[in-house]
């Protein structure tokens, strides 16, 4: 318990230490200096040009990634979950009813999230 207090205390006195390190500061005088900073920056933008299939392809690399792993980690504990529950009696047996219910209820949200993500990305790309 003193060992993870002492974890906390350190980390707490690291991130003052970095705070209190930072001297640099981006504020603006006047009301004419936010507006030509903007007009900078804008026009820097300007510049810049995002290319549509290495963002697209980025896009899908982080999506297979995402989904992949959600893929695993729902069979792993849909797997734990159901050899549990094949090994319960009948009183661990409602109780593991009740754990299935948030993982059924997760698997919804995680892999719809997915197909929203999917069917964005797809209309997007369209435009």
């Amino acid at each position: 318990m003193t060992r993870k207090i002492i974890c906390v205390i350190v980390l707490i006195v690291i991130s003052l230490g970095i705070g209190l390190n930072q001297t640099k500061t981006y504020a603006a005088d006047t009301v004419d200096d936010v507006m030509s900073g903007a007009k900078g920056f804008l026009d820097k933008g300007q510049d810049v040009v995002i290319e549509g299939t290495k963002l697209q392809a980025t896009s899908n690399f982080i999506y297979n990634l995402l989904l992949a792993i959600a893929i695993v980690v729902a069979v792993i504990v849909g797997m734990i979950l159901g050899i549990q529950f094949m090994m319960a009696g009948i009183d661990e047996k409602a109780k593991l009813k009740e754990t299935l219910i948030p993982y059924v209820a997760g698997c919804v949200v995680v892999f719809g999230a997915f197909g929203i993500w999917k069917l964005a990305v797809t209309i997007l790309a369209k435009w």
